[in-house]
């Protein structure tokens, strides 16, 4: 969960405006693309999967590029007049990057071919939480039902809807093609909840109402869970759809959602040296808009936490909390690049304030979460407490401008500064996290749900 997106807003007295901030920040838009480097006749550029954003040409140039199909870095470049895009972009990576470096292994699924037997993707249900965004998920659902995958089911679950929007765009443009269930309390993690129990697949994949899947994503997303049988999870890459406005560019600029290009195993048998506070530093494992589980191991530890997540006064976490009851049973978390989805940040100042309030809330919340439902894990926990309280204020510090952030780096895109009053906003929200836990808990046991 990097700074993921909420809905809920908060007051934000005292923090940058958004005039500040947009003197400090890009003000024209730039361009989303894909520089596919195996083209036929050289390198092949081309718009992202998001209308809309600036065309390609003289300015700003976002580009996810691909080596053999495989996403293998992002690169950010100013094209000049009367230079040619591809060619810039292309010896922008060539001067970062060594393409000799992305080559297929067997460790790894392709994301393009079918994996041969037997590791075959296994059956898989997408579960689709969403709310009064029937506009946008049309377009996510057009994007899930064009996937590669072999043998998959689509389940969208409306989250306390107060219209019929969302049902009857799925009875009149989806019958009989993507299945549709509702879920009355109010709560990603309850939507999530409803959507594992109807799930009829080995593997449940999660992705979320705001982004465009990649063709081959459900693919390379899931099957690593036939080539391990020890694996909990697989968490895959977010990249930005759009990047349109000041608000976008900044978040995409200090790492957005995406956990980098280089694939990982978390296994709690070896923890990571680089992650002295491993399983508790969970923002690094992925995010929520791009997660699967093996329906198993999820059901095992209980599903969600339904006090946590975008709708309940925690605002999140609901992510967070599942990557570590599952790397805490014993199951390992694989992060693969190859497994892509494309993200529509939030697009106002506003947006932005929200996002890392909701950040900071969500983080401490479920460190909460995990504390009520699993306290055996709490002396782990204070053994790491000094250096967990290092990281928080790092990961909230205000950075200046084109200094990386300290986990991933911007990844390729230009850097901008972090305005003090979001890490303001960010620590706030740290604060109150944990009593946003509580009153999500005292509120679904005053509805009569479990907690």
């Amino acid at each position: 969960m990097t700074r993921p997106s909420t809905s809920t807003s908060t007051s934000t007295s005292g923090s940058t405006s958004g005039s500040t901030y947009a003197s400090g920040a890009a003000r024209a838009s730039v361009a989303v693309a894909e520089l596919d480097l195996d083209g036929p006749d050289g390198p092949v550029l081309s718009l992202g999967p998001a209308p809309g954003g600036p065309p390609l040409g003289e300015g700003d140039i976002y580009a996810l590029v691909r080596l053999r199909g495989r996403p293998a870095a992002t690169v950010y470049c100013r094209v000049g007049a009367g230079e040619d895009p591809a060619e810039v972009l292309s010896a922008a990576f060539r001067a970062r990057h060594d393409p000799g470096r992305y080559t297929p292994s067997a460790a790894e699924p392709s994301a393009v071919d079918p994996p041969a037997e037997p590791h075959a993707p296994p059956r898989t249900t997408v579960v689709v939480g969403t709310r009064e965004r029937a506009g946008q998920l049309a377009r996510a659902l057009d994007s899930l039902l064009a996937q590669d995958h072999p043998d998959f089911r689509v389940l969208v679950v409306d989250n306390a809807p107060v219209t019929s929007a969302t049902r009857d765009l799925v009875a009149s443009r989806y019958a009989g093609r993507v299945d549709y269930v509702h879920e009355p309390r109010t709560g990603l993690a309850l939507a999530h909840n409803r959507g594992l129990a109807e799930a009829d697949g080995a593997v449940v994949a999660f992705t979320d109402d705001d982004v465009i899947a990649d063709p081959h994503w459900l693919t390379a997303l899931t099957a690593p869970f036939a080539a391990d049988p020890g694996l909990g999870c697989v968490t895959g890459l977010i990249l930005p759809a759009r990047l349109t406005t000041p608000a976008q560019i900044l978040l995409e600029s200090h790492g957005g959602f995406a956990k980098g290009l280089e694939p990982r195993l978390y296994d709690p048998a070896r923890p990571p040296a680089d992650e002295p506070l491993f399983p508790f530093t969970a923002g690094s494992f992925g995010s929520g808009a791009n997660m699967a589980f093996r329906a198993e191991a999820l059901r095992a530890v209980g599903g969600f936490d339904p006090a946590t997540g975008t709708g309940t006064p925690a605002r999140g976490g609901d992510d967070l909390y599942a990557f570590v009851r599952v790397l805490s049973a014993g199951h390992r978390l694989r992060y693969t690049p190859w497994a892509l989805v494309w993200h529509h940040h939030r697009e106002t100042w506003r947006d932005l304030e929200d996002q890392a309030y909701g950040y900071g809330a969500g983080l401490t919340a479920y460190l909460t979460a995990i504390l009520v439902r699993r306290p055996a894990l709490l002396p782990a926990l204070l053994a790491k407490l000094p250096r967990g309280l290092a990281h928080a204020r790092a990961i909230t510090a205000h950075r200046p401008a084109g200094e990386a952030e300290p986990a991933h780096g911007a990844h390729g895109a230009r850097s901008y500064p972090w305005p003090r009053g979001l890490s303001r906003l960010e620590r706030r929200g740290m604060l109150y996290g944990p009593l946003g836990y509580a009153k999500a808990r005292r509120r679904i046991s005053g509805d009569g749900g479990r907690t």
